[in-house]
């Protein structure tokens, strides 16, 4: 808690120092040449996953060389209600911070680079021309945080894509607890008939490839309940598309 607090602290000190002190490091807040850009130190800590050997599934990083999609044995064990996923970035170091900065730390502008980013991971999800889809928010946790991550990384990473954006195609329903420190069944239960896909708006998703867009991925709770919304809302493929990815101690 009191790390999540302190990475919190450091982006709002980079928040300010961007405002007076421009271009800035959009992690560190150290000089750069260009706006939204990482420096070099930012940059390696980061570990892009474009171009490393992941799960075809879930987007994990994997060890080792492979020419075809392969699978994580978590995926292989425990096959994911969507068929195909990418992440930009594991979710430590600069992606942990970033990820915590865009969403406690009022940093929208986060949003410009991470979804070009986005954009890049996502071109071996583009067939059959997806639709984006945001995980969505509960009512009440948009008015404490003013904006839905998920909803700014989609619709930035879709401009990028030339892909339609829906932004309310899936709503969630009742309020859920945070799911950061639960295990993977209490995650799973928590979520249970929270999510469904909006009673209107939630028809564009019929006969259409969904690509559903978060900013973490951690036990796939979430966006197994927003994959499964969208399969019975007559979607006829789910793929999933996330800032970072953790990585779980088997």
């Amino acid at each position: 808690m009191l790390e999540s607090a302190r990475d919190v602290a450091i982006a709002s000190l980079v928040a300010l120092r961007r405002a007076v002190y421009p271009p800035a490091c959009v992690a560190c807040g150290a000089l750069t040449d260009s706006e939204f850009a990482l420096c070099g130190p930012c940059w390696r800590e980061a570990g892009f996953l474009l171009g490393a050997l992941v799960c075809d599934s879930c987007g994990v990083p994997l060890p080792g060389q492979d020419d075809g999609p392969v699978q994580c044995d978590d995926c292989l064990r425990r096959p994911k209600p969507w068929s195909r996923g990418r992440a930009t970035l594991p979710y430590r170091g600069t992606g942990r911070r970033l990820a915590l900065a865009l969403k406690h730390a009022d940093r929208s502008d986060l949003a410009k680079p991470m979804g070009r980013w986005l954009a890049a991971a996502a071109r071996p999800l583009l067939s059959d021309e997806p639709v984006l889809v945001p995980v969505p928010h509960h009512w009440t946790r948009l008015l404490r945080r003013k904006h839905n991550q998920a909803q700014l990384l989609a619709s930035e990473a879709g401009r990028h894509l030339g892909c339609p954006v829906l932004p309310d195609a899936l709503v969630r329903r009742r309020a859920t607890k945070s799911l950061g420190h639960g295990g993977r069944e209490a995650r799973a239960a928590a979520l249970t008939d929270a999510i469904m896909a909006h009673p209107r708006r939630g028809a564009a998703l019929r006969g259409r490839a969904v690509l559903l867009v978060d900013d973490v991925m951690t036990s796939g709770a979430t966006l197994s309940a927003c994959a499964e919304a969208a399969t019975l809302a007559g979607a006829a493929d789910v793929r999933v598309l996330v800032l970072a990815r953790a990585i779980l101690e088997p």
